[in-house]
């Protein structure tokens, strides 16, 4: 950096997680010439710091490739700190070694928080059931989105109730149709809560503020707007923007929304009486693992997407209408 004698043996690095905060004084020549981005491990590399953070814990029939696949998008400092929450989860059931149910405790409370002592009225629980199994059924019937790995209506922080997806592989690109198909699910349970109850709730408020940063991002960021010159509005986005297109782009925005929605209705429709029996499930136990998943799933086709027809919906066989 400038300021320092030339002939002297010193490097100055810097870390940050906000780049786009920095003071832009920072940045410019002269001060950090060479920036190193430094991108969320992938599965071999999440592998090899969770070896690193178990080294002084006694492990026992633990796969740490398995919890490596588990974790995806985890940093470093998220790794560490499922390593000791399994510590943790290990000496309150006073084990002598580290299990595999013990990390999965410990991934849960990492991703979903702790548990809450919220308790709900019946007809709040009832709610929180059918919202998170309206997420799980969108999620299970279309073959783009992550698999379900679990489901619960157990308060954590600030959620009434979580549905746990886990991707398969580490991913960096994803088309239209799969962002569209990721804010079906995000709206799956919002409308599961209205055709079941009639009305929906304040409890999908982060599901719409995670569908509002989905369609902006795939108008303004990725130009995968329905209406011609997308690609061109993305572009200019805040560049002498006039308010006819910002107007456009709205719409653009709102379409993409309509979009998502309307496959979350057509899917919870034509499947209702899967749906009632995740959340009856969910009811009795508070929680659903893959099993049982896969036991109500069982024989139920997933949606099919066609040129030029869109998104195809095959009916499951029908049982009793949770809405009767």
């Amino acid at each position: 950096m400038d300021g320092f004698p030339t002939s002297g043996e010193l490097v100055v690095m810097a870390a940050s997680n906000l780049l786009d905060k920095l003071d832009p004084a920072l940045l410019r020549p002269g001060r950090f010439d060479r920036q190193v981005f430094v991108a969320p491990p992938d599965v071999e590399g999440r592998r090899r710091i969770l070896e690193v953070h178990t080294r002084d814990k006694p492990l026992g029939d633990v796969d740490l490739g398995v919890v490596a696949t588990q974790t995806s998008g985890l940093t470093g400092a998220d790794l560490a700190n499922v390593c000791n929450e399994a510590a943790i989860f290990c000496a309150r059931r006073h084990g002598s070694t580290l299990t595999q149910a013990d990390f999965d405790g410990a991934f849960e409370r990492v991703v979903a928080g702790v548990q809450s002592r919220r308790v709900l009225n019946a007809h709040e629980k009832r709610v929180v059931a059918f919202h998170e199994a309206g997420h799980a059924l969108c999620g299970e019937l279309l073959p783009s989105v992550d698999r379900v790995h679990k489901i619960s209506i157990v308060p954590r922080g600030k959620a009434l109730g979580y549905t746990l997806n886990l991707p398969a592989e580490d991913r960096y690109l994803k088309s239209r149709e799969e962002l569209i198909d990721s804010m079906t699910v995000l709206l799956g349970g919002r409308v599961a809560e209205g055709v079941v109850f009639g009305a929906v709730t304040t409890g999908a408020s982060d599901d719409l503020r995670k569908v509002a940063e989905m369609a902006r991002a795939m108008v303004c960021d990725y130009a995968m707007g329905a209406a011609p010159g997308s690609a061109q509005r993305a572009v200019l986005d805040g560049v002498g923007e006039s308010e006819i297109r910002r107007r456009v782009r709205d719409e653009e925005e709102q379409e993409l929304v309509f979009e998502a929605q309307h496959a979350a209705q057509r899917l919870i429709e034509a499947n209702h009486g899967k749906l009632a029996e995740l959340a009856e499930h969910l009811l009795e136990h508070e929680v659903l693992e893959r099993d049982g998943i896969d036991r109500i799933m069982d024989g139920v086709p997933r949606a099919e997407r066609r040129p030029g027809v869109g998104l195809r919906v095959a009916a499951a066989e029908a049982v009793d209408d949770p809405r009767a």
